[in-house]
């Protein structure tokens, strides 16, 4: 099938069934799987236009809400939590856009960003696994309730919440700076941000991976929404690129990306944490290290 606006030929069937796999992997650690879908469409598709950014965030915007809702139905949304990441990241988001298209338009240059964004992703999640900081053990069947997460309270300066009996606490305002240099990136990336404050939440926070996860899935999904529409408003101001996003190709993307956050989101909860991070710490330093020797070859 010819998608046009992505200039790429592309069979009808790969990527829903590529999202699917991506999606419930990295689901599981919070993230969407727009991070790995981007290096795919750039370096198996052939798809580098600008647009590729818009379509990325377009499959977010289809497949989150299905694994948002099993994480809010089993009690493990941190609603204080994901306002402040909504509320940082939405104007870092717009930023990102507009720098991505006038800025970084040549596919060379937006892999090297990709690159260094995803080998600083992977560097920290390797150093908190290095250090051997204490994660969350996997629960037993049965033991859903003392899963879930519950906010002792939240203001203006701090927040914190309980999750199987310990106590997490963190200052809002530096979550909110974070938040909003993570839109600028997420913003360029095409990604939303989650694969990027998901990592900071778990190594520099101390927050358990499995309370973290819907936030930071909410937040991308809200911050996309932003993105895609901005990406939308901006292409008539550039006739010249593709800038709005390949709504067919994202809509096929978003369809495997419903199955697979589902049932990542399904699955978490019985994955050791120590697993899904070197799991990802893994694929995220493979995928930077081949971006970055490409763009100096």
């Amino acid at each position: 099938m010819l998608f046009e606006t992505a200039g790429i030929e592309v069979a009808l069937w790969i990527p829903p069934l590529v999202a699917f796999g991506v999606s419930f992997i990295a689901s599981m650690a919070g993230l969407s799987g727009a991070f790995l879908l981007l290096p795919f469409q750039m370096s198996v598709l052939g798809y580098v236009h600008p647009s590729v950014s818009a379509t990325n965030q377009l499959f977010n915007i289809v497949a989150i809400p299905a694994g948002v809702w099993r994480f809010v139905k089993e009690g493990r949304m941190v609603w204080p939590l994901t306002l402040v990441v909504v509320i940082g990241t939405l104007p870092g988001v717009i930023i990102g856009a507009l720098v991505r298209v006038l800025y970084l338009p040549d596919p060379r240059h937006f892999k090297l960003f990709v690159g260094l964004v995803l080998l600083y992703i992977g560097g920290r999640m390797i150093r908190g696994l290095v250090r051997g900081k204490e994660v969350a053990p996997a629960p037993a069947h049965g033991e859903d309730d003392d899963f879930q997460t519950k906010v002792l309270f939240w203001n203006l300066k701090e927040m914190a919440y309980t999750f199987r009996g310990k106590t997490h606490r963190f200052s809002v305002p530096g979550i909110s700076l974070m938040s909003f240099i993570v839109g600028i990136i997420g913003g360029i990336y095409g990604i939303g941000g989650g694969a990027i404050i998901a990592p900071f939440f778990v190594s520099f926070y101390g927050l358990p991976i499995y309370t973290i996860a819907g936030a930071t899935l909410m937040g991308t999904f809200v911050t996309s929404v932003t993105g895609v529409f901005f990406y939308q408003g901006m292409a008539p101001f550039f006739p010249a690129m593709s800038v709005a996003p390949d709504w067919t190709l994202g809509l096929l993307f978003g369809i495997g990306g419903i199955a697979g956050i589902y049932l990542g989101a399904r699955c978490q909860k019985f994955v050791p944490e120590r697993f899904l991070k070197w799991m990802l710490c893994l694929v995220l330093l493979g995928t930077a290290g081949k971006y970055i020797v490409e763009f100096f070859r």
